[in-house]
């Protein structure tokens, strides 16, 4: 029997390492998608049977070519977990375009773009996607304008994604509060917090 395949986007660490090492212990080929090379190949490492691919998922051409490279390896996709996502914390009038942009490219413009290129194959294979939004989308905390609208914007693509895909695909998004994910990072990063 095949494998099950699912994708983790920002699964290096965190939720989403803890997330891909949940699937791979339930039999599932699981793929992270991360920008962090360092932080991937570790998780990698650490984690039989985890495969980690380069991917910076504001990038369209980085979430094509990542997509198409884990149907030329396994012929499907099952699952999609966009979990991607950072945030920039400072006052508004600090905050510049650049940095706004770099958070919604990653938190929600990732999301979209994974969806879409998943969407065919999850048809296929009547798999699902899990948007990681956020307490944050609900009520907000200072100076978090723009992790908090991409995590906004992630409710709202939920149920458009739902609305488009259904019924062959079930897309759901779940909202994390706080979370202490400190022994879930990369060693390099752990280092530095102890």
């Amino acid at each position: 029997m095949k494998k099950r395949v699912a994708i983790i986007t920002g699964g290096a660490q965190g939720i989403g390492k803890v997330t891909a090492a949940r699937l791979v212990a339930e039999g599932w080929q699981a793929i992270i998608l991360d920008v962090d090379a360092e932080a991937g190949r570790e998780a990698a490492s650490e984690i039989e049977g985890l495969q980690f691919l380069p991917c910076d998922v504001s990038r369209e051409e980085d979430v094509k070519s990542s997509v198409k490279e884990v149907i030329s390896q396994y012929g499907r996709i099952g699952g999609l977990v966009n979990n991607a996502g950072f945030g920039i914390n400072k006052p508004i009038a600090e905050l510049t375009l650049e940095e706004w942009n770099r958070v919604i490219g990653a938190n929600l413009t990732g999301a979209f773009l994974c969806g879409k290129y998943c969407a065919p194959h999850l048809k296929e294979s009547r798999g699902a996607i899990v948007n990681i939004a956020s307490t944050r989308a609900y009520m907000s905390e200072p100076d978090t304008e723009a992790y908090s609208a991409s995590k906004g914007g992630i409710l709202a693509l939920t149920h458009a994604l739902a609305m488009s895909l259904g019924p062959e695909v079930r897309v759901n998004s779940i909202s994390p509060g706080w979370i202490d994910v400190t022994g879930h990072q990369k060693s390099s990063e752990r280092k530095a917090i102890a």
